[in-house]
């Protein structure tokens, strides 16, 4: 078994099998983002409640999905039956939401191409990481808020927040705190392992604090002038 630093939020990293195929070579670190998720969350739920549950399941889930190369070698998702819907849009198998990622899985929109304020089908799935990763270089942390109901459909609100401290597509970092919140079922077979996932929120909550960043050229001309005078 191959062992990895303890992470209480995504405890499946424990013992992974060694046949495990890494995107990055072994299994993540997540220091940096749990630290952060320490700092803002808005709330601490005790140990074993339905909340932390969900909390944890989420997160090994997202885990999974930027870090594992085949799908099965996924824990957290019944493969045969596992879609994912965003926003009411037609529901995406575990293998295109692998091949995806999952910016581009939950970016992607029907708006014509003119109004899309990123553009998912132009992105990979390494781009689409570096993108966020520039914007967010402390992490961008993800909460529960509430849960309304348990399993088999876990029906909850959750936050996603980061500090935009580097670029983001053409725009300056503002050092300021984006977030968003959004709704979300999780629909789980009997080894709770997620069947269905449904997330529904505004994108323009996320996009309207990354792209209230002055154009990158027009920060750096101003700068240029103040080393000027």
């Amino acid at each position: 078994m191959a062992s990895t630093p303890s992470d209480k939020y995504r405890p499946i990293l424990q013992e992974e099998p060694e046949k495990v195929q890494w995107r990055h070579g072994g299994p993540p670190r997540y220091d940096d983002v749990n630290r952060l998720f320490e700092e803002g969350r808005t709330k601490e739920w005790p140990e074993g409640s339905l909340e932390e549950t969900v909390q944890n399941a989420i997160k090994s889930w997202e885990m999974e999905l930027s870090h594992k190369v085949r799908l099965q070698d996924f824990k957290t998702i019944n493969q045969e039956k596992f879609k994912l819907i965003v926003n009411g849009r037609e529901g995406l198998s575990g293998e295109e939401t692998l091949k995806l990622g999952s910016y581009n899985a939950l970016l992607k929109s029907s708006m014509p191409e003119e109004f899309q304020y990123y553009k998912a089908n132009e992105e990979s799935f390494e781009s689409s990481h570096e993108v966020f990763r520039s914007a967010f270089p402390r992490g961008f942390a993800w909460e529960v808020i509430k849960v309304y109901s348990g399993p088999p459909v876990i029906t909850f609100k959750f936050r996603h927040w980061g500090f935009f401290e580097g670029p983001f597509k053409g725009h300056a970092p503002t050092g300021e705190m984006v977030e968003f919140y959004g709704l979300g079922t999780l629909k789980v077979d009997e080894s709770l392992r997620a069947e269905d996932v449904e997330i529904y929120y505004d994108p323009a909550e996320l996009f309207s604090g990354l792209l209230k960043g002055p154009p990158l050229s027009e920060s750096k001309s101003s700068e240029d002038n103040a080393h000027r005078h």
